[in-house]
């Protein structure tokens, strides 16, 4: 297929985003591409929404999966583009349409020529967006079938140069969780706040301390408060509840632990004190990222081999991918690419994905996929 219509495959992603876990049809436009490719084996309902393409060898080897995200994101467009979103408050605004295509022009290449030996399995994950869609997958049953000897994923990277590979050997990118501290006491009236209990003491202390914690690990963590909720506004009245969320975020996995539970000892601490009663809601949880090194030697040995510009990061990105749970069942590695020094940033309105990096992450791919499988 020329690269002209694997941009308008690209383009009609765009025009139709869903949200986490709602992938129905966007799903169904990559089984309609794959169709004509006749895949091996394909994996339906994967996780939820989720499907895999197998093409096999003719000789047994390593299984490689190289995986694209499905979903977009609930955030209104806001740029004149004549392929514009056409649902109202969704939007392809991370890139993951990229992803797709990208995945798709290997598929075409493998089906063109299948891999010599072992298999190259084409997963396209939902609900990346929420932290759930890898573990949904990992936790399948139908997963058993293409557990993989490795995994592979890129992430569009504004902010850096078109085509430029950023790279890393290690930790890629922090693991993360959101969290709410739900807090709850005794509403009385505000003429007689001693008859009550009132969480807003507990609330301004756990505000002063818990984004310190940080500082008992010794590698970079963070816990940035997000929201706080206190009683309602009737000024009359005493607030009885409140609820506490934060995000926690590390470059390692056992800090990310640890911090968790320095998080809930230092709550129930205060709560317990205030005599209020205290329950955790974890949310949007992300695993780091880890690079394995004999993946990272497999991948780089491509990229050099293409003659791309390739830049090592010297520290990993604070923000968090769905990919780090895979990087912790097989050897995995996350690379990043160019979209743009110019580029609007993820997640914002007027963010595009650049279809030149379409034949760059397909000639990656397609390296790294010849290199394992031949």
């Amino acid at each position: 297929m020329p690269l002209s219509e694997l941009i308008h495959l690209r383009q009609l992603l765009h025009q139709n985003p869903e949200t986490s876990g709602e992938e129905i049809n966007t799903a169904e436009k990559i089984l309609s591409f794959f169709a004509k490719l006749k895949p091996d084996q394909t994996i339906q309902n994967l996780g939820g929404n989720g499907i895999a393409f197998i093409f096999k060898g003719k000789y047994p080897g390593s299984r490689s999966l190289f995986r694209a995200e499905l979903d977009a994101l609930p955030i209104q467009e806001n740029k004149g583009l004549s392929y514009r979103s056409q649902t109202e408050g969704k939007a392809h605004l991370c890139g993951h349409d990229g992803h797709m295509t990208i995945a798709c022009g290997l598929g075409e290449k493998l089906a063109a020529q299948r891999p010599e030996n072992g298999e190259v399995v084409l997963l396209f994950q939902p609900a990346e967006e929420t932290g759930e869609g890898a573990r949904r997958i990992l936790d399948d049953p139908k997963f058993r079938q293409i557990n993989p000897d490795f995994a592979f994923a890129l992430h569009n990277l504004p902010g850096f140069p078109l085509h430029q590979v950023v790279i890393r050997k290690g930790t890629f990118a922090a693991g993360s969780t959101g969290l709410t501290i739900f807090l709850t006491g005794k509403t009385s009236h505000a003429a007689h706040p001693d008859a009550g209990i009132n969480p807003s003491q507990a609330i301004a202390q756990l505000i002063q301390i818990l984004p310190k914690l940080p500082e008992k690990l010794k590698r970079f963590a963070l816990v940035t408060v997000i929201h706080v909720e206190i009683g309602s506004l009737a000024f009359g009245t005493s607030a009885g509840k409140g609820s506490l969320s934060l995000t926690i975020r590390a470059f390692d996995q056992n800090d990310l632990e640890s911090l968790i539970d320095l998080i809930t000892e230092e709550s129930i601490r205060i709560t317990s004190s205030e005599k209020l009663g205290c329950e955790f809601s974890f949310v949007e949880k992300f695993a780091v990222s880890k690079n394995d090194p004999k993946a990272a030697y497999i991948a780089e040995e491509v990229m050099k081999g293409l003659n791309l510009n390739l830049w090592e990061k010297p520290e990993p990105f604070r923000w968090s991918e769905d990919f780090g749970l895979f990087s912790q069942s097989c050897p995995s590695y996350l690379f990043g690419l160019g979209a743009g020094e110019n580029c609007p940033q993820l997640h914002e309105p007027t963010y595009d994905f650049p279809d030149e990096l379409i034949e760059t992450g397909v000639r990656i791919f397609e390296g790294i996929a010849r290199k394992l499988n031949g």
